[in-house]
């Protein structure tokens, strides 16, 4: 079965991009995140790294998003410090962003070859963390 693909939001990639390019600095910010929230903002965050572990930049822009009251986020990327280009979603980030927005689109990909898929689609044989509370219907 073939992934299911949207179309890119590149005006999403040059927010983090240039995040990227003008506000990472040194070894504790060396990745900028930009999400789309449903009524249109553009959220933007770097991670901040610490040798303990360290939020990456996709959850620090779900908390910036939620301070700025977008609570639903339609589409995200990371960018790379250093023109590294687009940075797919570490594993952790991929559960978590599945979690807070399962109808969320990650765009991953360099140059030519970015495309935007379903998170989901991200982690085969999801797990997913509602489905298993004691609560769950």
């Amino acid at each position: 079965m073939e992934p299911q693909t949207h179309p890119v939001d590149h005006a999403l990639v040059e927010a983090a991009t240039h995040v990227a390019r003008t506000r990472c600095r040194g070894d504790n910010h060396t990745v900028a995140a930009a999400a789309r929230a449903a009524d249109g903002r553009i959220v933007t965050a770097v991670n901040a790294y610490h040798f303990t572990g360290g939020p990456c930049a996709e959850l620090v822009v779900v908390g910036a998003a939620a301070v700025q009251g977008a609570y639903e986020l339609e589409t995200i990327v990371a960018v790379g410090d250093r023109e590294r280009g687009v940075v797919p979603p570490c594993g952790r980030c991929r559960q978590v962003l599945l979690d807070y927005f399962p109808r969320l689109t990650v765009i991953v990909g360099h140059g030519d070859h970015m495309r935007a898929v379903p998170v989901a689609d991200l982690l085969p044989e999801t797990y997913v963390w509602a489905d298993h509370q004691l609560d769950a219907g």
